[in-house]
């Protein structure tokens, strides 16, 4: 099968399914059937980027008071302060949800990072396939 035959192949069974956008008859919801929403992998990027920007400075602002808490805490209780259990108990909240942001941050730039790879690697397969077609119409 030569490539133009491939692709025109390729095309037809392409444009039999239309996900992105409303049937004929309208239906489902939204604006008007001009909005195409695209996303490239420069846009992805950006957002995993900024991401991992929000992840390392929630890192270091959100365990920065830490160090001191626990020196502070262990005192108040020492001295008879039920305040220093209760530094333990908000600390112990916030560490926690501390730790989910960052966690969601980072899964976050991950899958971006991965769908943008994971893309690409779509793209070369797909063109290695369609020049080795041709290749292959040019031996047989």
């Amino acid at each position: 099968m030569s490539f133009d035959e491939e692709w025109a192949s390729a095309r037809s069974g392409a444009t039999s399914m239309r996900l992105n956008q409303l049937p004929a008859e309208g239906g489902g919801g939204g604006g008007g059937g001009d909005s195409d929403y695209k996303v490239t992998s420069k846009d992805l990027r950006a957002i995993g980027n900024e991401a991992q920007e929000l992840y390392h400075s929630l890192e270091t602002a959100a365990f920065h008071a830490g160090a001191n808490h626990d020196t502070a805490s262990t005192s108040l209780d020492k001295d008879g302060f039920k305040i220093g259990s209760g530094m333990w108990t908000a600390w112990d909240k916030w560490r926690t949800q501390s730790e989910t942001l960052l966690s969601a941050c980072a899964h976050i730039h991950n899958h971006l990072e991965d769908t943008i790879l994971s893309h690409t690697n779509h793209e070369e397969v797909l063109v290695t396939n369609f020049t080795m077609s041709k290749i292959s119409e040019h031996f047989s």
